[in-house]
């Protein structure tokens, strides 16, 4: 079993049809092991999008982040990372749109920042990214338990 985090942007938490949607979506492909509503501030958003900083979209990108309330998962089930990734679809909503149209940055995405979601994209991302969102998740729990079941197999 793998975990990563999962996070609706605040368009989306604007439009109680789609996230209504994409909660069930959720639950019907993931063990939902913690969520919440976070306000991401500027400082958060500046850490989460660290990686970033320097490119011509990161302004856009964090200001967007702090201007309503995001959804933030722990979503985890095999192949986690990989599975939510493709919901999710291309992160070019163009591109999701006429590649990937049922995926979730098709259905939900206004633009290439406003894309509805964002998705780890590694195990060592998604330990970061939870660390910033979820400060009191245990993530070494998650780690040791997922070596204690890959020794009895």
């Amino acid at each position: 079993m793998e975990i990563t985090l999962a996070l609706l942007k605040p368009h989306v938490l604007r439009n109680t049809y789609a996230l209504r949607q994409l909660k069930a979506l959720i639950a019907s492909n993931f063990d939902v092991l913690q969520a919440k509503e976070v306000r991401i501030t500027k400082e958060i958003s500046e850490c989460f999008y660290a990686e970033h900083k320097g490119k011509f979209f990161y302004q856009r990108l964090t200001s967007f982040m702090q201007s309503g309330p995001c959804y933030a998962l722990i979503l985890q089930s095999e192949s986690c990372i990989q599975k939510w990734r493709q919901l999710m679809g291309p992160t070019k909503v163009f591109r999701a749109v006429y590649t990937e149209p049922d995926s979730i940055r098709a259905l939900y995405g206004l633009s290439d920042t406003r894309n509805a979601c964002h998705g780890s994209d590694s195990e060592a991302s998604a330990m970061r990214e939870i660390g910033i969102l979820f400060p009191e998740f245990d993530v070494t729990r998650i780690r040791s338990s997922q070596a204690n079941n890959s020794k009895s197999a």
